[in-house]
């Protein structure tokens, strides 16, 4: 392990970048991703949770729609990570400052019916695109439409797998309840 303690940038620094963003508008900006990327990750670790501890007789489907969601999510983190850093900030990263900086709170470590952690991932979704429809707007209106666009793109993957939650917990189902419990 090196022993060198050279910080080249400070974490909470947005430096000038090639792009030719105003600095006042990159730092905006930068912090508005910040948050996105933070929000991806609460969301991703509770969908990875709920992939991990899904049961009953739906439990495969279920299984690989969460992980089919969680990848979705890791891939948005990705891009919104690697546009903070093009912009010249600093990708917010491990799970305390990821944590720390989401406007949206994990559910917890208990683990509840299938229902109760569809609807908990269903609000976290809601709630994390009106986010990203506030960071859309400011991007615009700051002049950076590449943002803008990268963040349009992963809107709407974003609220179609919010809507296929929506799909999963409404009321009409092929699998029958036991008639006498």
């Amino acid at each position: 392990m090196s022993t060198q303690k050279t910080v080249r940038q400070s974490a909470d620094a947005v430096e000038e970048n090639s792009l030719r963003l105003d600095q006042d508008k990159a730092e905006q900006i930068v912090d508005a991703l910040n948050t996105e990327l933070a929000n991806a990750y609460v969301l991703y670790h509770q969908l990875k949770k709920h992939h991990w501890v899904v049961e009953g007789a739906e439990f495969l489907p279920l299984h690989e729609f969460f992980e089919e969601a969680y990848e979705n999510v890791e891939e948005a983190a990705d891009e919104i990570a690697e546009r903070t850093q093009a912009l010249g900030g600093v990708p917010v990263s491990g799970p305390a400052n990821q944590e720390k900086r989401a406007t949206v709170e994990f559910e917890g470590e208990d683990v509840y019916d299938i229902r109760t952690m569809m609807e908990n991932d269903l609000e976290m979704y809601g709630d994390i695109i009106e986010s990203m429809r506030d960071t859309i707007e400011l991007a615009d209106n700051l002049g950076d439409y590449a943002t803008a666009e990268l963040m349009r793109e992963i809107l709407v993957t974003t609220e179609e797998d919010g809507h296929h939650f929506e799909h999963y917990l409404e009321d009409d189902t092929l699998v029958l309840e036991e008639a006498t419990k």
